[in-house]
């Protein structure tokens, strides 16, 4: 048992680490050595946990990936409405302790990756079929099935896609803006939805 332990310490101390290098130096400048120089190890003790660069990258998204899943898991549990639902997804995704320019390059270096990568890939169907299964929880109250379906499809696409514009724009792009621009598709969506019914 305390082997265990002292082991999960370390991956969980190395993990941190190549998180760091990801977002300072991105994909290709994050080697073992670099990892090893943050963590305070040499580059031995990285691959006695890791087998491979690659092991460690997967292991530094996950654990992103882990943290950006409890921020929308905390709003989820407070929110009171299926409209509140969706807007715990939007919020928890622009979070001020994720929604960052060096935060968006790490996440751009791991995608850039997805083609050429099974366990990236199959990282990367997880995280968008859990913030659409969230989505849905609220929108299925909320629109007619196809609807919810494809204003799902919407909301994750612009989140995508407003990431981008965080990591490759000078200056990145201001969090309260990118905000809006899922409040005002939603709104817009739902205006035109009720506007139908009636």
């Amino acid at each position: 048992m305390a082997r265990q332990s002292i082991e999960a310490i370390r991956r969980a101390e190395l993990t941190e680490a190549a998180w760091q290098a990801l977002q300072q130096w991105g994909a290709a400048g994050t080697t073992l050595a670099r990892v090893a120089e943050i963590a305070g190890v040499s580059k031995g003790i990285v691959l006695h946990y890791f087998t491979n660069k690659d092991e460690l990258m997967e292991a530094a998204m996950r654990r992103a990936n882990a943290a950006l899943r409890d921020e929308v898991a905390q709003r989820l549990k407070r929110a009171a409405s299926p409209r509140e639902r969706v807007e715990a997804v939007i919020e928890g995704n622009f979070a001020t302790d994720f929604f960052r320019p060096e935060i968006c390059h790490a996440w751009l270096a791991f995608c850039a990756e997805v083609p050429r990568n099974r366990e990236y890939a199959r990282l990367q169907r997880a995280i968008h079929a859990r913030m659409h299964s969230n989505l849905i929880s609220g929108l299925r109250y909320l629109l007619p099935p196809a609807e919810a379906e494809a204003t799902a499809y919407g909301i994750t696409s612009l989140i995508d896609g407003l990431w981008l514009r965080l990591g490759l724009e000078q200056g990145g792009i201001d969090r309260d803006l990118a905000r809006d621009q899922l409040y005002r598709y939603l709104d817009m969506t739902l205006a035109v939805t009720h506007g139908k019914k009636r």
